[in-house]
């Protein structure tokens, strides 16, 4: 395991030049329209979450003797037990977008956890209640990678341990988190699913070690997140791994929380991607 997690730390210098030119939080001065059946985007997150009859709460998790991560944890309207999704933030950290993309993981049936990988770093706030994107996206770049997927192991094991959850978990994430999502493959034994949102693949002599499931989702306009797919693809068949992965025509990187951009191409992807996202984690984690 010790092993597993320290191979991840190799890729943090990856991921931050993955994500380091993602452009404005905001996607855009108003909402792109959409049907409750996708996440909002950035300027549509915060109507989304008021409104939303879904029970969300934050909770502080221990991860170590000496740390703890705030989390904000969203539960699903459902008669049943419900699998763990994480949902790890981009460079700007845990904002409202992110927890917006956990309350819709709740309404497809997930116990959808959303961690602040940042906790420790008391990162300064805006007007929107989203931490200051230079402190933000500076402060990320200190991050050990090994020590934050040692932390997301041990936030899927408290999700898991919910009265209210089952013994499986999936992990997503988006542009700084895609990568973690990809990486935190190679340190978990223990998942059950990955989806990665225009994240850059890990190195490929690491991928032997995966047990669960990629699915990834890029942009087609993403040239340098893209450069690190083929070689991803074909270290998975080499090993005998499952790595599904699609590009969307014209749509550009952070499609998901910019969905009015690329002159529809990003709307396009996000009606493509979401529904494929709820479909490989029910798949797999149902």
């Amino acid at each position: 395991m010790n092993r597993k997690i320290r191979c991840a730390a190799t890729l943090a210098a990856v991921l931050l030049a993955a994500c380091s030119s993602t452009g404005s939080s905001g996607g855009g001065s108003a909402a792109a329209p959409q049907g409750p059946d996708l996440p909002a985007d950035a300027p549509g997150a915060p109507a989304r979450l008021q409104s939303s009859p879904r029970h969300g709460e934050w909770a502080v998790i221990r991860t170590s003797a000496t740390d703890s991560i705030k989390a904000w944890v969203v539960y699903p309207e459902r008669r049943t037990r419900a699998p763990v999704v994480l949902v790890v933030h981009e460079i700007y950290g845990l904002t409202n977008w992110v927890r917006g993309v956990a309350d819709q993981l709740a309404r497809d049936g997930f116990i959808a956890i959303a961690p602040d990988l940042m906790t420790m770093n008391n990162l300064p706030m805006d007007a929107n209640g989203d931490p200051v994107q230079a402190q933000a996206t500076s402060t990320i770049r200190t991050l050990d990678a090994a020590k934050y997927q040692q932390q997301l192991i041990a936030i899927a094991q408290w999700g898991m341990k919910l009265p209210a959850a089952t013994q499986k978990y999936g992990i997503v994430g988006y542009c700084w988190g895609g990568s973690a999502s990809f990486a935190h493959a190679v340190a978990s034994p223990d998942l059950d699913a990955a989806v990665v949102y225009y994240g850059t693949s890990p190195a490929s002599a690491s991928l032997g070690t995966i047990r669960a499931p990629v699915l990834g989702l890029y942009g087609g306009n993403d040239a340098r997140v893209n450069a690190t797919i083929l070689p991803a693809d074909s270290a998975m068949k080499r090993f005998g791994k499952s790595y599904e992965h699609h590009e969307f025509e014209a749509a550009g990187h952070g499609f998901l929380r910019q969905q009015d951009g690329a002159a529809g191409a990003n709307m396009r992807a996000t009606e493509q991607a979401w529904p494929m996202t709820i479909a490989f984690f029910r798949k797999h984690l149902e």
